[in-house]
């Protein structure tokens, strides 16, 4: 499936804004045998005093930017064409979540992929022990790991209640697991966190899902938004697959990929500093639209 995304974040500011230094992550990456980004590009108004294109460790796209002149709004808009493919195939996972100590033992590997980075606790993801409690009541020892992957994910997706209005961007895993409601980052840093306490490593999927207006009603343009899912390592054979416990799903071809992180902290979409007085506020508009033939 071929996808055109638009996304535009605005933030006006009640007093102009000097100073600014920001750090976008919001470009899809091109994955062997997921996805493939055919065009895309970061515009940014007003125009950047100095602009650095370039991949972080973990294979995403990043721009950095400062602006120093004053100005009391700040829009960035991406434009990409993705083409997604369909989801992972799991018949290859045939290893045991009590194999996977071993084989994490054995690994040598440090770069990007390793799922050694993505084993401890991170900035967003603590490891609590509810959460982890939370997953070995699901999961047995002698369990293929990507099974058990799906049924903590399906296990929270019963759990909790998606609410907008239930947690904030800074919102800790912790209360979000003790209100039992959320919204995709909460969902997944506790399935992150649920699955890591039992020791299958886990991470971050920053990305788009493609919506579907209800039956009869018209799509909203620019009523799509960012979404959150999780993706996991399930032994040497599998590798990761990508559950998304808040539409109770494996990932797939609905699924577009931003960025892969420990957490959100990794792969915030804008995130920076800028020298401001005053209120300010951030408007965002997302369309992921089908490419018809």
């Amino acid at each position: 499936m071929i996808y055109d995304i638009k996304m535009r974040v605005t933030h006006d500011y009640g007093t102009p804004a000097v100073g600014g230094r920001h750090v976008l992550c919001m470009m899809p990456i091109n994955i062997a045998g997921v996805q493939q980004v055919l065009t895309g590009q970061v515009r940014i108004t007003p125009t950047p005093d100095e602009r650095i294109d370039r991949v972080d460790f973990f294979g995403n796209h990043v721009t950095e930017f400062s602006c120093r002149a004053p100005h009391d709004r700040m829009v960035v808009a991406l434009t990409a064409r993705v083409d997604c493919l369909s989801g992972a195939d799991l018949a290859a996972g045939q290893t045991r979540v009590d194999a996977l100590p071993g084989h994490l033992d054995q690994c040598r590997n440090l770069g990007a992929a390793s799922p050694l980075h993505f084993l401890s606790p991170s900035f967003r993801v603590p490891l609590d022990k509810g959460m982890a409690a939370f997953a070995r009541a699901e999961v047995s020892p002698s369990m293929i790991a990507s099974d058990a992957v799906i049924a903590v994910g399906r296990a929270l997706h019963r759990y909790m209640r998606f609410d907008t209005r239930a947690t904030e961007v800074d919102t800790t895993a912790a209360e979000a697991f003790r209100k039992r409601k959320g919204v995709c980052q909460d969902y997944s840093h506790i399935m992150i966190a649920a699955l890591r306490g039992i020791g299958i490593p886990a991470g971050y999927v920053s990305g788009f899902l493609r919506t579907l207006p209800p039956p009869g009603k018209p799509r909203l343009e620019g009523a799509d938004a960012m979404h959150a899912w999780v993706r996991a390592w399930c032994g040497p054979d599998l590798g990761w697959i990508a559950f998304d416990p808040t539409n109770d799903r494996l990932a797939g071809e609905d699924h577009v990929v931003v960025a892969y992180g420990r957490d959100y902290a990794d792969v915030a979409p804008v995130r920076g500093r800028l020298r401001i007085a005053g209120r300010q506020k951030t408007l965002q508009a997302v369309d992921v639209v089908p490419v018809t033939a």
